[in-house]
């Protein structure tokens, strides 16, 4: 039997894309390149992959069987490939990677160019967003993810710490008497990343003791960055990732609040990569996700 890497890619991308004009937009060539490609790997399966009819082109039980080994097969020659030129001690290829919105645009994208500068036959494609991202679909190399708890398939590796802090401006603490004790945030304006009804109860720890409280406030916002400037504006305590809050901090615009307990969060402590071992062993990835390390010890 012969299979090549066009007949797989072919068959991978129409199966993706649902159609055979994308799928050749994709790789391209030409549509009917792509119809060619597809029949041959049937005729050498002695299988039938795809229904097809005017409007539409859809997998058969033995296609939905197939796809899985075809893109395995396609990722283990793209780290043969990777792995050869490795050898010649090149580094080269794209790496699309996704990261969360504020410490994509805070931490990361600050040190991307220095990889770039270093590696001049590498190309990044970077993706920001709060959402968990479908590796395989999103055709992603790596997710940068805030203490990610990956499928059983997937590599993980801790790439950089978060701390938190409670903070509020001092015009707030003017007005509002800063809390003593964590039981007090109850009765205080108090501001999260709003994503879910469990942020609403916060947890803190200090040297000897866990406390919860469940917070309110007036103003509810999904995005971290917004809750960091709603803090510095003075409308209440916020729970913040250091990176968010440490210029303010140093500036003055924001005061530690209660700075002898530690928030905990559903978040956790790290920024974790994850990605499947083919694109883990890629020499581009690891050589990135060494750099990154490195930068944040």
């Amino acid at each position: 039997m012969t299979v090549s890497a066009d007949m797989l890619a072919a068959f991978a991308w129409v199966a993706e894309l649902a159609s055979v004009s994308r799928a050749a937009d994709e790789l391209g060539v030409g549509k009917s390149v792509v119809s060619k490609r597809v029949a041959q790997l049937e005729a050498e399966l002695g299988a039938t992959l795809f229904s097809r009819s005017t409007r539409r082109v859809a997998l058969t039980p033995a296609g939905e069987g197939y796809l899985e080994y075809a893109r395995r097969a396609l990722q283990e020659m793209a780290a043969g490939d990777e792995h050869l030129r490795a050898l010649r001690s090149e580094l080269t290829g794209l790496i699309r990677l996704t990261a969360t919105v504020s410490w994509g645009q805070r931490v990361l994208a600050k040190q991307l160019p220095e990889f770039a500068r270093l590696h001049p036959g590498i190309e990044l494609e970077l993706h920001l967003d709060d959402r968990v991202a479908d590796l395989a679909f999103g055709r992603l190399d790596l997710a940068l993810r805030w203490s990610a708890t990956p499928c059983p398939d997937l590599v993980a590796t801790p790439v950089a710490r978060i701390d938190w802090a409670l903070a509020a401006a001092p015009a707030y603490l003017a007005t509002a008497r800063a809390p003593q004790a964590p039981a007090e945030l109850a009765g205080h304006a108090c501001l999260c990343y709003w994503r879910e009804a469990a942020d609403e109860l916060w947890t803190l720890e200090s040297a000897t003791e866990t406390a919860q409280v469940r917070v309110r406030g007036r103003y509810h916002v999904d995005n971290p960055e917004a809750v960091a400037d709603a803090a510095v504006a003075g409308l209440g305590i916020a729970m913040l990732p250091d990176y968010l809050c440490r210029e303010a901090l140093a500036e003055g615009r924001l005061v530690r609040v209660l700075p002898e307990w530690s928030p905990q969060t559903r978040y956790g402590t790290q920024i974790t990569a994850v990605a499947t071992p083919e694109r883990m062993r890629l020499s581009r990835n690891r050589a990135l996700l060494e750099f990154l390390r490195q930068r944040f010890e």
